[in-house]
């Protein structure tokens, strides 16, 4: 109860009512302004000599004129998907990429290839690609085309071709992290605070996933036990004709409750559960943006204090340093414009999925 009440800390202020969520799509894009509709489904299974994997349908449609047709379907795998976020991550390093369920989802909650893991991993593929459609600028990433549009061989020419600008970008971003140690001299105070709310967060989020699990296995547990208590008792008024319909109507009871027990874990399983361990992925993707971040403030901390301590090529250096400033201001906007973004869809998700949960209980308290 503590934990659900500090995170309310995280929500906004302004209350918003059950009925206002009905038919909102997000915040910043009402349905109306959207030109890219994306759908995942129709999971195939695929075996060969090497491995077994599934391949998903992706289907598009728009309206946007770069794109040659208004509706594309391809088949993609998970591994693709890895391809795709690896791309973004490497062209927009402080921009906030959507997280991908990773390689065994919910592990201990079902089994690799049934048909609730690969359900559960359409879904969070689906909603992946959709955040990525909804971002003012991920949207119109080039290999966020290619993924939506290119064929299998298509897709996978592509993938061979030799990094670009923006990735050896990446790259030089990452090597940097083997010269940066410590806190960085000059973060602003911003960053700081966002760092601090993040492990805040991160403490939290995952505080309440490993609660909601917990709750989840009591639920199953408890229903399971009364799949095998009402059977006892349609048993039992067999032989006892003074008190049959009673025992009956207890049978019956117990009956009832147990479906409304599954209706309960339903909502659980497809709606808190999955939330939740979005924005435990989230927390991590957060902490590793902050860090590029610094990583960039760190290169141009690390020339301001060589050209400090150079005689010569003073002029250079000085080009140097006028780029860096250039990047660590850009990587600075492109963050903190993508902060607010995130906070204010991660306060609407919060609130929306306990609403629900609320409103699941009191049904199930009423039947």
């Amino acid at each position: 109860d503590t934990s659900l009440t500090e995170v309310n800390s995280f929500s906004p202020s302004v209350p918003i009512s059950p009925s206002s969520m009905i038919n909102q799509y997000k915040f910043e894009d009402g349905p109306e302004l959207r030109d890219l509709f994306i759908t995942v489904d129709d999971p195939e299974s695929h075996i060969t000599a090497i491995e077994t994997f599934i391949t998903y349908r992706v289907v598009t449609k728009t309206t946007r004129g770069e794109f040659d047709s208004s509706e594309y379907e391809v088949r993609r795998r998970y591994q693709d998907f890895l391809w795709l976020k690896s791309k973004l991550e490497e062209a927009h390093p402080t921009l906030i990429i959507p997280p991908l369920p990773e390689k065994f989802i919910m592990r201990g909650m079902v089994e690799r290839f049934s048909d609730e893991f690969i359900e559960t991993r359409r879904k969070a593929l689906h909603k992946f690609l959709n955040r990525i459609a909804d971002h003012p600028t991920l949207t119109f990433n080039e290999d966020f085309k290619i993924f939506l549009t290119a064929q299998a061989w298509e897709l996978s020419s592509h993938k061979k071709q030799g990094p670009g600008l923006l990735s050896r970008m990446g790259q030089t971003v990452r090597a940097v992290a083997s010269s940066v140690r410590g806190a960085v001299k000059n973060r602003p105070e911003m960053f700081t605070e966002m760092n601090n709310y993040m492990e805040t967060f991160s403490q939290k989020i995952n505080l309440l996933d490993k609660i909601a699990h917990r709750i989840y296995k009591e639920e199953r547990d408890y229903c399971s036990e009364m799949k095998e208590y009402g059977p006892i008792h349609t048993l039992w008024s067999a032989s006892e004709e003074a008190i049959g319909d009673s025992l009956k109507g207890l049978a019956g009871c117990i009956e009832r409750c147990c479906r409304a027990t599954e209706r309960r874990m339903a909502g659980l399983s497809e709606h808190l559960l999955p939330m939740l361990h979005e924005y435990v992925l989230y927390s991590d993707i957060l902490m590793g943006v902050l860090k590029r971040r610094d990583q960039i403030q760190g290169e141009l901390d690390s020339k301001v204090d060589a050209l400090a301590n150079k005689k010569t090529e003073k002029d250079l250096f000085s080009e140097e340093i006028g780029k860096l400033e250039d990047k660590v201001e850009r990587a600075n906007n492109a963050l903190k414009a993508d902060w607010d973004r995130w906070k204010q869809n991660m306060q609407w998700d919060m609130r929306s999925t306990f609403t629900n949960v609320a409103e699941n209980n009191l049904r199930y308290y009423e039947e």
